[in-house]
């Protein structure tokens, strides 16, 4: 249970990591509104691969809780307010996505009327590629994400209060519908906002390989989180070993996951050897961006494969910690590699020429938009207990406790 004065005990460390993303956040946005004037198009650019980052980690927050109301799992009771507060960062995103909305018109190919008066496959896809359906499948996504966050915090607040178990029921039956729908729901805004960018490309698995890495990254940022607040109250007297083995399980097997659904796609792809289908993959590995995709081969599924088959460094949380840490940053790259090439479609035929770039502006987006989405998230995160004061699983939790931290 919360004590009176844990979160008191919390306060200046969340104060300290929340004016340091406050003022990384306001430094960054700084140089991104110098970046319009200065290349407005590469701004976009840049702007549109942070925001997807950081939105797959609200995403993945809320994904992971949905998914934990349903199997259930004692790591849910020191990670629900974590994923909470990931959760309850949609309304920030839902403001910051209006630049990239605003500049659809540069970003993507199939908004330009030359080339939808001269390209037959978009002319085929016009139906759906299109700026006011693209616009009212936005709405719809937003509406799915915000009603369950909302939701899903407004009964466990509404728990905290009345203690009664049937809410737990209650929550698992919201969770179940809704885990489906956000999974299309993501999968969809995936294939709007970034595949959307490669018009003549398609593949069924993208969205499920980008739904897995959020999960991923959910589950890594919760890891390093905990590992933070670990050393006090309330956690002290509530979290164990077994939950960062738990989690560290957790995180290696959605490693597994993106992995096989990656490797699933490029076999696919390979063996078809469809014209429409492989500029994806050749853009992908020419030049400098060959460099970066055997990066993520190597250490975004070999590396971390087999550090993580240790039982020891997932029941050790500050070697955990570090290797979620470093997978954060792996998942960035990641994402930096899927979206920045879709912008140099022009420079199929002379792939001799396609160098790795990379602009200053693909810094300070990430920063501006990180420091901003942290700032939220620790607000959101002072504002409850931060542990279900009446979760049932919170009663008899063995206390294998991590004083060794």
């Amino acid at each position: 249970m919360t004590a009176p004065g844990d979160e008191m005990m919390l306060g200046p460390t969340l104060d300290r990591l929340q004016r340091i993303a406050l003022f990384v956040g306001v430094v960054g946005a700084v140089l991104c509104l110098i970046g319009v004037f200065v290349d407005r198009d590469q701004f976009l650019r840049s702007y549109l691969y942070a925001y997807m980052f950081w939105l797959g980690m609200a995403m993945g927050c809320l994904g992971v809780l949905l998914m934990n109301h349903v199997v259930g799992g004692k790591w849910g009771v020191v990670t629900r307010r974590l994923l909470e507060a990931g959760a309850r960062t949609f309304p920030l995103l839902m403001l910051l996505i209006l630049p990239i909305l605003a500049g659809m018109g540069t970003l993507y190919l199939w908004t330009w009327p030359e080339i939808r008066a001269a390209d037959k496959n978009i002319q085929l896809k016009s139906g759906y590629l299109n700026v006011p359906f693209f616009l009212i499948r936005q709405a719809v996504y937003w509406a799915i994400w915000l009603f369950y966050a909302w939701k899903l915090v407004q009964k466990s607040n509404e728990q905290d209060v009345t203690g009664d178990p049937g809410l737990m029921i209650r929550m698992r039956q919201i969770s179940a519908p809704g885990l489906v729908i956000f999974v299309l729901a993501s999968t969809f805004a995936c294939f709007d906002l970034m595949m959307s960018l490669e018009p003549h490309w398609y593949s069924t698995i993208y969205g499920a390989m980008f739904i897995a890495d959020e999960y991923l990254q959910a589950f890594a940022w919760i890891i390093v989180i905990l590992f933070l607040l670990s050393k006090r109250p309330p956690f002290t007297r509530i979290l164990t070993i077994q939950h960062f083995h738990d989690l560290g399980n957790l995180l290696f097997a959605f490693t597994i996951l993106w992995a096989y659904l990656a490797i699933s796609q490029w076999i696919i792809i390979w063996s078809g050897n469809l014209p429409e289908e492989i500029p994806w993959y050749i853009r992908r590995f020419s030049g400098g961006w060959g460099v970066i995709a055997v990066i993520l081969l190597v250490f975004h599924f070999f590396v971390p494969f087999l550090i993580m088959l240790s039982r020891w460094v997932k029941k050790t949380p500050g070697l955990l910690a570090a290797v979620a840490v470093y997978m954060i940053v792996i998942r960035w790259i990641d994402v930096y590699w899927i979206v920045e090439p879709a912008f140099y479609q022009d420079e199929f035929k002379k792939l001799h020429k396609m160098v790795f770039t990379m602009s200053w502006m693909d810094l300070a987006a990430p920063a501006a938009i990180g420091g901003l989405w942290i700032f939220m998230y620790i607000w959101r995160l002072k504002q409850r207990p931060l542990i279900p004061l009446k979760d049932p699983r919170v009663l008899g939790e063995p206390r294998t406790m991590v004083s060794g931290l």
